[in-house]
């Protein structure tokens, strides 16, 4: 069975009503990163940082899959599919998909400031200060941060490698060190890239297949392409 590799980013949870980070309109025009999402600003105000993961969380909680998510779904019915994001929401998993491996941390989860690899599945929309871990210190929520490293990049360069089909969905692809997956897909795979401006990003490589549309569109064109191109070759 062939093996294809999904890396998704916020254009696809966009359409479920969840806000991007720079687009207009986004996270960034209401808050200055430096105050919300760094070790630094976690430090000097917690209560302000964890408020504004609240507010996603219950953004995330209030949002349902869309049929970009929905699609990648139907996939697996024909191939081995592994997805990447860079979201921290859990719309593919809420979705169906069994395979998701979250590049920046996921917003259902809390974990402790002192021991990282404790971590909690989150049942209410709240980590409030005072919170604490199993070793009495504060929780924050389980998020990359900006500044701190990508834990599981070394698992997402290495399953990109893995790719006969390579499919990247809603991302400008200028986020490092995310951005670079697209340069570990095997130079024999096929690949595609699906977002609204993606003729227009000239971060994408030239062997990749450009598809202009928004991830409900585009995503469920391509799904029904490949799914059409397997029965044929069968």
């Amino acid at each position: 069975m062939k093996r294809v590799v999904v890396f998704t980013g916020s254009g696809i949870s966009a359409e479920s009503g969840i806000k991007t980070f720079r687009d207009s309109g986004g996270l960034w025009e209401e808050h200055d990163v430096r105050d919300v999402a760094t070790p630094e600003a976690f430090e000097r105000n917690p209560k302000l940082v964890l408020e504004f993961y609240n507010q996603r969380r219950r953004d995330a909680m209030a949002a349902k899959p869309n049929a970009a998510h929905k699609a990648l779904v139907k996939l697996e019915n024909y191939f081995e599919v592994q997805i990447i994001t860079q979201n921290v929401d859990d719309l593919h998993e809420r979705a169906g998909s069994k395979n998701v491996l979250h590049l920046h941390g996921e917003i259902m989860k809390a974990r402790s400031t002192i021991n990282p690899n404790l971590i909690y599945i989150l049942t209410s929309p709240e980590i409030n200060f005072g919170d604490l871990c199993a070793l009495g210190s504060q929780l924050r929520p389980h998020i990359v941060w900006f500044g701190e490293a990508v834990p599981e990049i070394e698992n997402a360069t290495k399953l990109a490698n893995t790719a006969d089909i390579f499919i990247v969905i809603g991302t400008s692809l200028e986020v490092y060190p995310a951005a670079q997956l697209i340069h570990y897909a095997p130079r024999r795979a096929q690949k595609y890239y699906i977002d609204p401006r993606a003729s227009e990003n000239e971060n994408v490589p030239k062997d990749m297949v450009c598809i202009p549309e928004k991830a409900g569109v585009g995503v469920v064109r391509l799904v029904k392409k490949l799914v059409e191109e397997l029965t044929m070759n069968n």
